[in-house]
């Protein structure tokens, strides 16, 4: 923003002012915060509860842990990485790939780590917003949200599980100092994480339970080391790696037909997924178990060429009947029959639609996001701004999230957005800018109207993808390049905004001081 202010207080607390305030640095926050440094736009703040950057890759350190994406896509445009090793990355690279663009960018003077957001309020006399944090008050002309989708784990109300005396935790926060060597350990879920979780450690575990509601439809994992040459080319051969990139990006993209436009054509998909789950799964019982019903692409599609295979050990039993209870060493389900374990891992996903860091940012008129999302839904105007909350971006918002392709893509275009409004911010001497409701709305009906014959709401299955209301607030129904069209520059017009008054501005914050 143009306007400069000084260092004021929130009530009796001193705050710190800055331009930007970013909540969050994981591939988004971090994205921008490296914009806004080659924009030399220096007065920004990064503010990251944990300890680092990388966000989902720093906290899910699960054994098995890996991106079900092609490397070549999982990585910022403008720092490719000529090093991955695979074709498909493990957690660790991944989170070494994040620190070290990090590093080289010089952006992590920008960073207060282990702060945590309390509150984010706007204040309308003064149009900035105000920030508590564990590290004290701020103020900001402009807040970008990059939380994400997938930080927030989603814990299963299971009767008794408080009161279980074994090892208890989620898959997102690992405990690494549990030893499962030779313990009757169970597993409840059947999604992503549970995938790469259950083939690492079936084999040192004396028996494992597989809680399944859902079974997963599976696709095979086309991983392999690079080889050499490869690497070298990678590394030497000028625009060999950007092809490489292009080609993947173009393969993955006419997954988008069948998935947003014409399901029928996942059948092909569906087809290549029933081979390998009869060649894989040989007893006739357990196949029958861990066959879905509902067409592939209405959850998340998942790849895995162990996860079959571990299910058909001699140690591990997947059970279908629903947890009706977890006692001090037990599992209860509701046929009756009880399972003892000596650990519990919870596998089940994140709040993705109604995440708790949405009680924590007010808007104009006062009412949280979470209170504006239980009214409308999880609602945004092109996943970047929602009505009611100024000079507000978000990072992964509303319908950015991918079924078939890198969300690195989505994020930057996003981040072009950004980065266009605010320079048309100080280009046209702007205070304010809050996205129209009704243009909100329109968009947003042009979003549920493509939404309609995807997959993901004719697929005959109930998903986080859908919000309370039924609605499907989560994905992008269309091609991501489409989406990039849309976000190349900021829109101004489908926004209401107010000038800079300097002389009242000066007024406000000196009133406020």
């Amino acid at each position: 923003m143009s306007r400069r202010v000084t260092d004021k207080a929130v009530g009796d607390r001193p705050a710190r002012h800055v331009e930007t305030i970013i909540i969050g640095s994981g591939f988004a926050g971090l994205g921008l915060a490296i914009r806004l440094s080659q924009q030399g736009r220096n007065d920004y703040l990064v503010l990251e509860r944990g300890s680092d950057v990388g966000g989902t890759w720093r906290d899910n350190t699960y054994p098995g842990a890996a991106c079900d994406v092609p490397s070549q896509l999982y990585s910022y445009s403008f720092a490719l990485n000529p090093n991955w090793s695979r074709s498909f990355s493990k957690q660790g690279e991944i989170q070494q790939y994040i620190q070290g663009v990090a590093k080289r960018c010089n952006v992590l003077d920008k960073h207060l780590f282990n702060c945590d957001v309390t509150h984010a309020r706007w204040h309308n006399a003064t149009n900035l917003w105000q920030i508590e944090s564990s590290q004290g008050s701020f103020t900001a002309n402009t807040l970008v949200s990059a939380v994400g989708g997938l930080c927030e784990p989603a814990l299963p109300d299971i009767k008794g599980i408080n009161g279980f005396e074994g090892e208890l935790f989620h898959s997102a926060r690992w405990n690494h100092d549990a030893d499962l060597t030779g313990k009757r350990v169970a597993i409840i879920g059947t999604g992503a994480s549970s995938i790469q979780i259950v083939p690492s450690i079936a084999p040192k575990v004396a028996h494992l339970d597989v809680y399944q509601r859902t079974a997963p439809w599976l696709l095979p994992r086309m991983d392999r080391p690079y080889t050499l040459p490869e690497r070298l080319a990678f590394r030497h051969i000028p625009g060999f790696q950007r092809l490489s990139r292009a080609a993947i990006y173009a393969a993955r993209e006419t997954q988008v037909v069948g998935l947003a436009k014409v399901p029928a054509l996942m059948e092909i998909f569906e087809l290549m997924a029933k081979v390998k789950l009869r060649r894989q799964i040989r007893d006739p019982e357990l196949r029958e178990k861990v066959t879905p019903d509902f067409r592939i692409g209405c959850k998340r599609m998942l790849i895995s060429n162990d996860y079959y295979p571990a299910l058909s050990r001699p140690n591990v039993d997947v059970v279908t009947d629903g947890i009706a209870e977890v006692r001090k060493n037990s599992i209860v389900t509701k046929d009756g029959t009880e399972r003892e374990i000596d650990a519990l891992i919870v596998a089940t996903g994140f709040h993705v639609t109604d995440s708790p860091a949405y009680d924590t940012i007010a808007g104009k008129d006062g009412r949280t996001l979470s209170e504006v999302f239980d009214e409308i839904g999880q609602q945004g105007y092109k996943g970047s701004a929602i009505a009611n909350f100024p000079n507000m971006f978000f990072l992964v918002g509303p319908n950015v999230g991918l079924g078939h392709t890198s969300m690195v893509y989505m994020i930057e275009s996003q981040i072009n957005y950004i980065a266009d409004a605010l320079a048309t911010v100080d280009r046209l001497g702007l205070r304010t800018v809050e996205v129209k409701r009704d243009v909100q709305d329109s968009y947003n009906k042009e979003i549920q109207g493509k939404l309609v014959k995807s997959v993901w709401n004719t697929g005959g299955c109930a998903s986080w993808y859908l919000d309370k209301h039924g609605n499907n607030t989560t994905l992008w129904p269309d091609f991501t390049f489409e989406f990039r069209r849309l976000t190349k520059s900021f829109d101004v017009s489908a926004y209401d905004t107010t000038t800079v008054d300097t002389s009242r501005d000066e007024l406000k914050v000196v009133a406020a001081q």
